[in-house]
C-alpha cells in the first residue's frame, strides 16, 4: 500500500527532483518576516541543493544573474538578511579565485570533498530558530478558596 501511495504522488507532480521545505520552517514568524528578495535567494540556493551538497551552495553574481537577479546590491542585501537571520552559514570564506560557499541551516551540512572550512554535521544546526520569538506562556487558572 505504501509503494502505491508513493507512485500515485509521483504521478501527480512534475518530473525531476524537488527540495523539501519543512513546515516547521515556513510556518514560523522568522520566515514570514523575511523580505521577498531574501526568500527568492533562499529558493535560488535551494535550487542548487541536490540532497548531499549542503555547504557547497554559492550566491555568486555570475550564478544569480541568470536566475533573474538584476542588481548586485539587492542580492547582497538579501544575502546579508539571510546571514543575519541565521538562515545561512558561511562554510567557506571566498577569496582569490574562490567563491564564498554557504549552507542552509535547516539541513545538515554535508561532507563536500574537502571544499569547506567547517565540518559536516549529523543533524541540522537550526540556528534560524534562535530568532523565533518564544511561545506565549499559558494562562494560569485563578483558584479561589472559600474560608470555612
Amino acid at each position: 500500500m505504501g509503494k502505491n501511495r508513493f507512485k500515485d504522488a509521483q504521478a501527480r507532480r512534475e518530473g525531476g527532483g524537488f527540495v523539501p521545505l519543512p513546515f516547521v520552517v515556513i510556518r514560523t514568524q522568522s520566515f514570514t518576516r523575511l523580505s521577498a528578495h531574501a526568500i527568492k535567494l533562499l529558493n535560488d540556493l535551494l535550487a542548487q541543493y541536490k540532497g548531499d551538497n549542503n555547504g557547497d551552495l554559492c550566491a555568486a553574481w555570475t550564478l544569480m544573474q541568470p536566475r533573474g537577479w538584476k542588481s548586485k546590491d539587492t542580492l547582497n542585501k538579501a544575502l546579508k538578511e539571510l546571514l543575519a537571520g541565521d538562515w545561512l552559514e558561511v562554510t567557506r570564506q571566498g577569496g582569490r579565485h574562490k567563491a564564498t560557499l554557504y549552507a542552509i541551516t535547516f539541513y545538515a551540512i554535508d561532507d563536500c570533498k574537502g571544499k569547506l572550512d567547517v565540518r559536516a554535521t549529523g543533524s541540522p544546526r537550526g540556528t534560524w530558530r534562535k530568532n523565533e520569538p518564544l511561545p506565549p506562556l499559558p494562562k494560569l487558572k485563578v483558584v479561589t478558596r472559600q474560608a470555612g
